[in-house]
């Protein structure tokens, strides 16, 4: 196990921010939360420092509750090759797919108890007795019953869930469930990803996104195209740089593509991390074949480098098979779809690009099979782009169908097709969708309703 650094940040941030009713109520639950947890320090547990929401949320959000008065650390959990290809397993199980088809028995189960009993021996050496542990996903809720023996409150996080599971997902609740039973509670996004016959205290938490983090401040459009330019995924315009990054690119996008997609046209835009779950190749298939060609717009599939993100072993696997889709393109159909893997050498530059590239999007979507919440459609929909995004999991809490975004079937390629081309073909249509998509995110997926839930959460734990 290691620990990453987090960084006060100040909770005045937000106040231009948020709705003022939510700001004030954060603030009260903030200043009480500080008291009551008065030399207590409350711990996150994930298992990866970058990529993927889980870390994304903690590097944005852990630094207001520090500039807040309440000690907050965050440890990430090591594991090797066969531990994380169990987890992604479960990861998959957990959102009703067979994922590698492998076993989830007693040699994993002896796999996997190893892994968390090398983590537990630091982690009891570096917190203390009476401390909050919150543990995030598969990965690490395994320490809950010797934490919880230690005598440590613990919260355990599902970030995974399915409306309606089936007999995949339930063979990952028995894998977990010993561990899950054993945590003083449980929070999902969802009421409906909640168990079935789970003992345990549960508390429903849907994600947010922090609009004062580097992925989502406010740029410029034209600040964005110059950052994707400097980044290599936007093509120079004649005559060389058009603009100003909006910060310094030192490390190039790596892309599959005949040539960079061109600035001044439409581009329809995922980013998400390479899995099967996110249907890489049913957007690419539904864009080359149902978005009208008249609008010659570009598709690009963005995600990071395959082998940066340690608890997600299948990456590599996924954008290979993307690949092998595209070459088989015919010509004019593939000069206009790219496959973008953006380094994460530099998390903070990583971040600005993503935003830019978002900023840039004529039309964002998020076709995904399943999803837990799908942090990258809020945050298209704070920078006011139109989404057009499947209608599964957490994604239906965030887009109203028509008002703040376009929700269709997984599976349905061509409604994908015609909601895009209505979307670049009526400019005011996407605009009215864009802003009503932000307002949507200010009153529902904002840090200061998201901490405030937790701190109240805490609150009911901690003893006297």
């Amino acid at each position: 196990m290691r620990e990453i650094e987090v960084t006060e940040r100040s909770v005045e941030a937000l106040t231009p921010i948020a709705l003022p009713d939510d700001f004030e109520a954060f603030v009260t639950t903030l200043r009480r939360g500080a008291g009551r947890l008065t030399g207590r320090t409350v711990w996150h547990v994930n298992s990866t420092a970058e990529g993927g929401g889980v870390a994304e949320l903690l590097h944005q959000l852990l630094g207001y509750l520090s500039g807040g008065g309440i000690a907050s650390r965050w440890a990430v959990l090591e594991g090797d090759d066969a531990f994380f290809a169990i987890t992604k397993r479960i990861h998959n199980r957990l959102h009703g797919s067979t994922g590698d088809g492998g076993p989830l028995e007693r040699h994993e189960r002896r796999i996997y108890d190893d892994v968390i009993e090398a983590n537990l021996g630091w982690f009891l050496v570096h917190a203390t007795r009476g401390d909050v542990v919150v543990l995030h996903d598969p990965q690490t809720v395994g320490l809950a019953g010797a934490l919880t023996d230690a005598g440590f409150v613990v919260i355990w996080v599902c970030h995974i869930g399915l409306d309606e599971p089936n007999e995949h997902v339930r063979s990952a609740w028995d894998f977990l469930r010993a561990d899950v039973e054993r945590a003083d509670a449980v929070v999902f996004s969802r009421r409906s990803y909640v168990w079935e016959d789970i003992t345990s205290p549960v508390a429903i938490v849907p994600p947010c996104i922090d609009p004062t983090a580097p992925k989502n401040v406010d740029v410029s459009v034209p600040a964005a195209r110059a950052t994707l330019q400097a980044a290599g995924v936007l093509a120079l315009p004649d005559g060389g740089a058009g603009g100003s990054p909006i910060v310094e690119v030192r490390h190039t996008a790596e892309s599959v593509e005949d040539a960079p997609a061109p600035a001044d046209c439409p581009i329809v835009m995922q980013v998400s991390r390479w899995d099967r779950l996110k249907d890489h190749a049913g957007v690419l298939d539904a864009f080359t074949r149902y978005v009208d060609a008249a609008w010659n717009a570009h598709l690009v599939l963005a995600g990071p480098a395959a082998t940066s993100v340690g608890d997600d072993p299948e990456a590599t696997d996924v954008l290979e098979e993307i690949a092998d889709v595209w070459k088989q393109l015919p010509g004019q159909r593939r000069e206009r779809v790219h496959l973008v893997s953006l380094p994460m050498d530099d998390p903070v530059e990583n971040a600005y690009v993503v935003n830019a590239l978002q900023r840039a999007s004529t039309v964002v979507v998020q076709k995904s099979l399943a999803e837990g919440f799908g942090l990258t459609v809020a945050e298209a929909m704070w920078k006011t782009r139109p989404v057009v995004a499947s209608r599964v999991g957490g994604i239906q809490d965030q887009i109203e169908d028509g008002r703040s975004g376009v929700l269709i079937d997984p599976t349905d390629g061509p409604a994908l097709g015609r909601a895009v081309t209505s979307l670049i073909g009526d400019l005011g249509y996407a605009d009215a969708i864009g802003h009503a998509g932000q307002e949507r995110i200010r009153e529902r997926f904002l840090p200061t309703r998201f901490l405030r839930q937790y701190l109240e959460l805490i609150d009911s734990l901690v003893p006297g």
